[in-house]
């Protein structure tokens, strides 16, 4: 698979192992584990960092298994999802970073490509979120007003 903005190759990001059997530690029930998805959730984690907290603090290494759901919706059954994904919020943050960047650096211009790339990138996901229902069809991305959906 290609990179999306270079011709460059590559592998990304890790594999799961391939067993799709609970490991004989995990002494969770599915409903416990929903109780500490939803409880980490209304103290304001993402999804991501409830995932890295059950596996560091409760040894639970994959939800799915234990569930047969993910966090994802876990979470939206619960109706706790935050209404912007978390991935598009990274995204806004970093766009974010990169303008203040340039607001002390005017010519820095592959920080100009950068943000360039950073705003297809959220204008992409965004097209996708409407398509699925993720995000309501009228939702735009305003770069002034961006401090905000990060609140």
């Amino acid at each position: 698979m290609a990179r999306m903005h270079s011709r460059a190759k590559g592998k990304s990001g890790s594999t799961k192992p391939v067993k799709k059997v609970i490991p004989s530690w995990v002494t969770h029930k599915p409903k416990e584990v929903e109780l500490l998805i939803v409880k980490y959730a209304k103290e304001g984690l993402t999804s991501s960092q409830i995932g890295i907290r059950l596996r560091d603090a409760y040894g639970i290494p994959d939800v799915k298994l234990i569930t047969k759901k993910t966090i994802n919706k876990i979470l939206k059954e619960k109706e706790v999802q935050k209404e912007i994904p978390e991935d598009l919020i990274a995204l806004i943050r970093k766009s974010i970073f990169i303008r203040k960047h340039l607001e002390e650096n005017k010519h820095d211009q592959p920080a100009k490509r950068g943000l360039q790339l950073t705003d297809s990138k959220i204008n992409r996901l965004v097209k996708y979120y409407k398509s699925s229902g993720r995000l309501p069809v009228d939702w735009r991305f305003d770069s002034s007003k961006a401090r905000f959906y990060l609140d």
